[in-house]
């Protein structure tokens, strides 16, 4: 019985220093900080950080993230895919939302601000690439098992960082996976209501286990070594090497960006 007690006090000790303290530090930092009071007075409009898609003529995929609204923002990031063929004029950004038919095209700018918050680029594919890939991204995202209305959770999933993330581990040449604030990501999507509780990549370069989105374990080239709790991730990179806290996301070891394909 002394020895379990023991077991359990370690445990919740490892909890507490992984998850719940760098998410407190996260929650003071984002406090800190001025945002709208609603999604009314938030401002959704382009950032400028994409070119017009008339002046770019190869085709290209952006994976994209900005930190959500409210609390939540001090510890997740909303996810979205864009994309665009060669010589199009215009670009398609698919996002899954809380409110009526879940996934949307084109209902925002493609680097709208989310809740007045400035996005980033986790990743961009360029070119040939990018051109062979577009219709993969397309078919999977058609095919999302949680797409019609009432689809949505917001935790820990099918969300909108579950929506993308599903699509990245269906089309594993992308070789992206999600932010580690995105929140939900780590739900496997696959129509039912708690999702699957394993998942290992076409290329074999990344492997899962979930419980319902709430406790998992990531491995693989791309995720490094990671532990999910509540939504929550704490893990290190080794391939770009870099340490992941809850709410803060990556910490990077290097100064070494992840370059444009």
């Amino acid at each position: 019985m002394q020895g379990a007690v023991r077991w359990m006090k370690r445990l919740l000790f490892v909890l507490a220093v992984l998850f719940a303290l760098p998410a407190l530090l996260s929650a003071g930092w984002w406090l800190s900080l001025e945002r709208p009071a609603s999604w009314r007075q938030a401002d959704w409009s382009s950032a400028g950080m994409l070119p017009p898609a008339a002046n770019t003529p190869q085709a290209v995929i952006h994976v994209m993230a900005a930190r959500t609204g409210g609390l939540k923002g001090a510890l997740s990031t909303h996810s979205w895919i864009v994309t665009k063929r060669a010589g199009a004029a215009s670009y398609d950004r698919y996002d899954k939302v809380g409110w009526g038919n879940p996934v949307r095209r084109n209902a925002y700018a493609a680097d709208a601000r989310w809740y007045s918050n400035t996005p980033f680029i986790v990743k961009t594919i360029r070119g040939e690439r990018a051109a062979r890939l577009i219709p993969r991204v397309e078919a999977a995202i058609a095919a999302y098992p949680h797409s019609a209305r009432g689809g949505y959770r917001i935790w820990p999933g099918p969300n909108s960082n579950s929506f993308v993330a599903h699509v990245l581990r269906q089309v594993p040449k992308l070789d992206v996976t999600l932010p580690s604030t995105a929140v939900g990501r780590d739900y496997l999507a696959d129509g039912s209501r708690w999702g699957r509780f394993w998942h290992v990549d076409g290329d074999g370069q990344d492997a899962k286990l979930s419980l319902a989105g709430f406790a998992g374990v990531s491995v693989g080239l791309r995720s490094g070594l990671e532990v999910h709790f509540l939504g929550l991730v704490a893990g290190v990179d080794i391939r770009r090497p870099a340490v992941k806290l809850p709410g803060f996301g990556r910490l990077d070891l290097t100064t070494t960006a992840l370059a444009d394909d």
